[in-house]
């Protein structure tokens, strides 16, 4: 007659099986109740995303075209303000915030900068978060300017010399020349050397790369 093969581990698993069968006996009504929270909240997000949400974010999308087409034009307190038939981009933000996309807040710091207005233009501007390389450089930019419009030098070389790490293309010169001129302003002219022969030596091409030795030559000139 055969010898029966005992398995080691079958006291253990039958042990967990009747544990686990335990922990769901004594517990079946709360973890009810927390499935039942669970799929209540997951429809009603759903719904929310689908009858409030989308539609708001559509209608905020729709107003911001006449807003987009007047900052094009170069209407900046049009665009940013609206006349009564159309939102400006500030209305947009009031009623919409970020729904119209997170451009709004980029175009709307670009229309106080424009305006003159820079608290207004640095407070919008700081909330542009999109990811778009170029766009988030010019916003960092654009930022830097409405920083030296409030003569906060610091803050401004910070922004400028972040947009020219961030965009890294053709447009890196254009930021780092603002940071030279803004590095000379707060009298560290070693700084604005370095970012002066950045442009020379790594975009030879570029517009501020023409006139470039003439603020090399003016820095070296200070240190004769």
């Amino acid at each position: 007659m055969a010898k029966e093969t005992k398995n080691p581990n079958a006291e253990a698993v039958a042990e967990a099986v009747s544990r686990t069968e335990l922990f769901f006996k004594e517990n079946s009504k709360p973890l009810v109740i927390t499935v039942a929270v669970i799929i209540i909240l997951a429809v009603g997000f759903f719904l929310w995303h689908k009858f409030a949400y989308e539609p708001a974010r559509a209608e905020a999308q729709e107003q911001m075209y006449p807003a987009e087409n007047n900052f094009r034009n170069a209407e900046y307190e049009l665009a940013l303000n609206g006349d009564g038939n159309v939102l400006g981009f500030a209305q947009i933000i009031d009623e919409y915030g970020a729904k119209a996309g997170k451009s709004v807040y980029f175009y709307a710091g670009v229309c106080e900068l424009q305006l003159g207005n820079y608290e207004s233009a640095a407070e919008y501007l700081r909330k542009y978060s999109g990811k778009d390389r170029i766009l988030a450089g010019r916003a960092l930019s654009c930022l830097g300017d409405a920083y030296v419009g409030l003569e906060d030098y610091a803050q401004a070389v910070e922004c400028f010399m972040k947009a020219a790490k961030v965009s890294d293309d053709m447009f890196s010169a254009a930021y780092l020349l603002k940071a030279g001129v803004t590095w000379e302003e707060l009298g560290d002219d070693a700084k604005a050397l370095a970012c002066y022969n950045d442009i020379k030596d790594n975009y030879p091409q570029s517009m501020e790369a023409y006139d470039i030795d003439k603020y090399i030559s003016r820095i070296e000139a200070k240190a004769e």
